[in-house]
């Protein structure tokens, strides 16, 4: 201990000796010590200087946390592409309308009467009859073949001679007005020619001729389709559908 202590004394007296003996070197080591000190500190303050700052996110809307979540979240939110969007991309010019879908069934015939309409293009729209011939005299396009045909593809046929040079894609409207009449006959209160509704079924055909007679057969029910040469024997449905000119007939019961 006491070794110890010389030692420490006469390292503290050499100390004092440099500092007191040698004053200009001690001087110079401290400027040099002032000068790095200076140095690494002006380093320090001009990183923090120009480190970026964090981006602050507007009033009402949260920064998200992570650049994943942010690209989830505008994912999640993309509107989906409409039905209408796709069709559109496939479908051809012009537009086909037909008012009532349950004429996809029905077939034209000889003095049906129906409106077409062609959009912002007044000269062109009326009421057309089909005549004996079958055919639609329409302006501009000439004559449109319409017996036994849907009202749907009477409508794409005058739909593609429009843009045929006419018109820039053309939307067409086609509305039946007026049925050809039907018939029905046989056991029936009042057999004859009437007017056809749509959506007619052989129970509201009955209907219209005043019932059947104490002698019908309510079983069964003979029809002629327009267009054919023979009859058909159905059983007597009550959904059973009647057409524009179909001839409908009642048999008689034999007991």
């Amino acid at each position: 201990m006491l070794h110890r202590a010389v030692n420490r004394s006469r390292q503290v007296a050499d100390l004092s000796r440099l500092e007191y003996d040698e004053p200009k070197e001690w001087w110079l080591m401290h400027l040099i010590r002032s000068m790095l000190f200076a140095v690494l500190f002006a380093s320090g303050s001009l990183a923090v200087a120009q480190r970026p700052a964090d981006p602050v996110a507007p009033a009402g809307k949260v920064q998200s946390s992570t650049p994943a979540t942010a690209t989830a979240t505008a994912t999640s939110a993309a509107p989906p592409v409409t039905a209408s969007a796709t069709a559109s991309a496939g479908a051809s010019p012009g537009s086909t309308t037909v008012s009532d879908s349950t004429q996809d069934d029905y077939r034209l015939g000889v003095a049906d009467k129906i409106r077409i309409i062609v959009f912002n293009e007044e000269t062109l729209s009326g009421e057309f009859s089909v005549s004996d011939s079958g055919t639609l005299s329409l302006p501009l396009i000439g004559d449109v073949q319409a017996r036994g045909r849907s009202p749907r593809e009477v409508v794409k046929d005058i739909t593609a001679k429009l843009a045929d040079g006419y018109l820039r894609e053309p939307r067409v409207s086609l509305d039946v007005l007026t049925y050809r009449p039907f018939y029905i006959m046989g056991e029936v209160t009042k057999p004859g020619e009437y007017p056809y509704t749509n959506g007619l079924t052989v129970m509201n055909s009955v209907a219209r001729a005043e019932g059947f007679t104490y002698r019908a057969n309510k079983g069964k029910v003979f029809i002629k389709r327009a267009g054919e040469t023979e009859e058909r024997r159905y059983p007597l449905q009550a959904d059973l559908r009647v057409y524009p000119g179909d001839t409908v007939r009642i048999g008689e019961r034999f007991f």
